[in-house]
């Protein structure tokens, strides 16, 4: 089976390299722009984050299929983080303890890694169905957790730039990658 992984197109937020998670921020024009001439692979059945920048990103991709919105396909909380960049947070005592632990601390007042990449693995095996085309437009994080999960390597292996995916196949429990988008 054909697996199709998305990460939604730019908006404001990853233009300023901010932590954008639960901001329910939209695509940008250049974003929006890039996503219409890029061609990506058909897809039988479309699963979607329910944030705006993947809602958008799938209509302009796949007009004519019906998406399934599913809800924990949603971005990591950044909590104290959200919405600022390095170079706003580079002094913060705090995120400076995040940096130290690799980025395995949680997130204050927000989602430990490890939940937020349990959660986009069991929202992935949960929507898996046993055959066809399946895309997913999610984010960045989803996808590196499901990667690293089902296809090896480290968490920061499959980063991805906005609009940037990856054709897969899955096959016993394991994805291969075939493609980088």
């Amino acid at each position: 089976m054909k697996l199709i992984f998305i990460r939604h197109g730019s908006t404001q937020g990853n233009l300023h390299h901010r932590y954008i998670g639960r901001t329910d921020e939209p695509l940008c024009p250049d974003g929006i722009l890039t996503l219409k001439y890029t061609i990506y692979p058909a897809c039988d059945k479309l699963h979607v984050s329910p944030l705006k920048r993947c809602l958008q990103t799938a209509e302009i991709l796949y007009p004519e299929s019906t998406m399934q919105i599913v809800p924990d396909f949603r971005e990591c909380d950044f909590g104290d983080f959200e919405g600022k960049n390095y170079q706003e947070l580079h002094q913060n005592p705090d995120y400076q303890k995040w940096i130290a632990s690799g980025g395995m601390m949680p997130f204050p007042n927000g989602e430990a890694p490890q939940a937020f990449r349990k959660r986009c693995v069991t929202a992935f095996l949960n929507t898996l169905p046993k055959s066809g085309r399946i895309a997913y437009i999610v984010h960045g994080g989803t996808i590196m957790s499901i990667l690293s999960e089902f296809a090896g390597g480290n968490y920061y292996d499959y980063q991805i730039p906005n609009g940037g995916g990856y054709l897969t196949d899955w096959t016993e429990g394991n994805i291969n990658i075939l493609e980088e988008l």
